[in-house]
């Protein structure tokens, strides 16, 4: 389950109705961890805010997922598995370098809101 949230942590408005709520399992939905953003129809309140919040999430989300490749690959290392532990401090880097870009969109995101 997650929480979609603006930059200051307040949870942002998600949806209408009870079949687009803003927290909710990605497990089975058909849409991803984008949630019901990446849905049609959703008829969320305020699309900028919600465009704002996933990328703040998603880059937490990356990096969270980065930092839980390194002990991994530091235990196949120890198991003799270099190869395999190499391709996932690649993942790890190829995480880094994406939330780079998303850092960047996310810079964006908040410019064009100043203008709006």
């Amino acid at each position: 389950m997650h929480v979609i949230k603006d930059d200051q942590g307040n949870p942002v408005p998600h949806g209408s109705g009870s079949s687009c709520i803003s927290e909710h399992s990605c497990e089975g939905s058909g849409h991803g961890c984008g949630g019901c953003a990446q849905a049609s129809g959703c008829g969320a309140k305020d699309d900028r805010q919600e465009a704002l919040a996933l990328l703040q999430y998603m880059i937490q989300h990356n990096a969270h997922h980065a930092a839980e490749l390194m002990p991994l690959a530091d235990n196949l290392d120890k198991l003799g598995m270099g190869d395999a532990a190499n391709q996932l401090r690649e993942g790890a880097s190829d995480f880094q370098k994406g939330n780079m870009r998303l850092s960047l969109a996310l810079t964006l995101v908040k410019e064009h809101m100043k203008e709006a």
